[in-house]
């Protein structure tokens, strides 16, 4: 495998991978297949068997998620499968993940238990993998009626035409945002189309996000693949792994309500999806920015204003991150006024109980899965319009870390959780993280006029006119008339 190159945003032209059935692959696969009863079962470990894909670089491990019966593996499937029965839980993600703890190989390749992949499927998806190590791959899929057909035609079978009616088949969704962008080369959110049935990553990869969420219950693939993206990868579709699924799902068949059923997961999770998060005043499980003060030496009075600023701004969809030395503070000892702690622990207890509020001693290399960071420093407060105008900024391109030169020399930041996370992958000790990230989402300087604008001035008040002093009686008319009546 060669070293990580350092591609730009989701644009993998510079990777070449090697032909099909024209190399010798070296990495061995896992392929985890979640399945409950599987009536379809046979099909898709009949088409494993006939990969192209060397026998001894791959296992199949087929997850039974509380079938009843238990299901029993059919005679036609590959050298080397697997049946696991996890220990406890249920539902696809906690299958798959049972599955990947019980993997051997180097790269995990998910595929669902109704799905029949093409001979060339698993290699076309692994050989990505030989050229470098922070990839998900992406499998094709179509959805086809299940024709009358045994396990023995689908191993015999040397391609996916011989055995269904390709030319009536329905299109996945995600075919189109595909050849929109360019095979996601200029897609600006790639994990929206690796969408679970047929994905690889390497195993490693896997396991450094934290694997499916269980407690996901509807849209558990885009809120892993958004968590991918926040590693750091890159998404790779590729169109000679095909594969198609047998019978339409359950959301064709209700879309509408299938839609509103995985609204609620994803708008706590994945914080992109701004159109799920319109409610005003609402607080969400991941917030969509991290806005990160450094504390230390910093007087109680400064540290409130700041984060009162950073909580009334017009972005509200944040949380609030205190770095210092809180490690210092104990509670076993008598402290009094002349604690040398006394502002430190004066903020303690002043943030203790707003869950806005996280108190730490350093702050993460990244803040996954939190999209965008601040940073800058604690007393130069926030404006209400500096978020906002700052992820306007960066959104317009993609950038990966906008730099807001402050008039005192200065600076204040906002970071792309995803480059920083790319910068991780490919740095090496003693890097500087915005020259990688230079390399690959780009790094832009501003100045502070845009996201700090001065207040606007008062309008000019015009005094009222003076009140007109009472008239002498010589002034009026009746006052002329008695002057003129005494002079004669």
């Amino acid at each position: 495998m060669n070293a990580r190159p350092a591609l730009t945003q989701n644009d993998y032209s510079p990777l070449t991978p090697p032909g099909l059935g024209a190399w010798s692959p070296a990495l061995s696969v896992s392929v985890v297949v979640p399945a409950h009863g599987g009536p379809h079962l046979e099909f898709t470990l009949a088409a494993l068997a006939a990969q192209t894909y060397p026998d001894h670089l791959m296992e199949v491990l087929v997850v039974d998620d509380g079938s009843e019966p238990p299901i029993a593996l059919p005679e036609i499937r590959p050298v080397n499968t697997r049946l696991v029965r996890p220990e406890t839980g249920w539902g696809i993600s906690n299958a798959v993940n049972a599955g990947a703890r019980a993997a051997d190989g180097e790269l995990i390749q998910r595929l669902d238990s109704d799905m029949v992949a093409c001979r060339e499927h698993i290699e076309a998806l692994a050989r990505w993998h030989h050229v470098t190590d922070y990839l998900v791959t992406i499998g094709m899929k179509r959805f086809v009626e299940v024709p009358p057909l045994t396990a023995e035609d689908v191993f015999r079978a040397g391609h996916l035409g011989e055995l269904f009616d390709l030319d009536n088949a329905r299109p996945s969704s995600t075919e189109a945002t595909i050849a929109k962008t360019d095979g996601l080369r200029k897609s600006r959110n790639p994990y929206h189309v690796c969408t679970g049935p047929t994905f690889a990553l390497p195993r490693e990869v896997f396991h450094a996000v934290g694997g499916l969420d269980p407690t996901v219950l509807r849209g558990e693939d885009t809120e892993f693949a958004y968590r991918l993206a926040m590693h750091g990868v890159v998404f790779i579709p590729d169109l000679q792994a095909q594969a198609v699924h047998l019978g339409l799902p359950a959301q064709h068949r209700d879309r509408e309500r299938a839609v509103r059923a995985v609204e609620p997961y994803l708008a706590h999770r994945v914080p992109l999806r701004r159109d799920l998060r319109k409610d005003r005043g609402r607080r969400w499980l991941v917030p969509y920015v991290e806005i990160v003060l450094d504390v230390t030496d910093t007087s109680e009075q400064v540290v409130r204003q700041a984060v009162a600023a950073a909580l009334d701004g017009r972005l509200q969809d944040v949380v609030v991150t205190l770095v210092g030395p809180w490690s210092r503070l104990r509670d076993d000892q008598r402290t009094g006024l002349g604690d040398p702690c006394f502002e430190l622990r004066l903020m303690r207890d002043l943030f203790a109980h707003d869950d806005r509020i996280r108190l730490i001693d350093e702050a993460s290399p990244t803040p996954a899965p939190t999209p965008f960071r601040y940073r800058g420093p604690v007393d130069v407060p926030l404006h209400k319009a500096t978020l906002e105008r700052m992820i306007e900024s960066v959104q317009e391109d993609l950038t990966g870390v906008l730099i807001v030169d402050l008039p005192d020399g200065r600076t204040a930041r906002l970071e792309r959780t995803s480059a920083l996370a790319r910068a991780e992958l490919l740095g090496s000790p003693g890097d500087d993280v915005d020259d990688v990230i230079e390399t690959t989402h780009g790094v832009r300087h501003a100045a502070p006029d845009r996201y700090w604008p001065a207040p606007k001035p008062d309008p000019v008040t015009i005094p009222p006119a003076p009140a007109p002093a009472p008239a002498s009686e010589e002034s009026t008319l009746l006052g002329r008339l008695r002057s003129a009546l005494r002079a004669n």
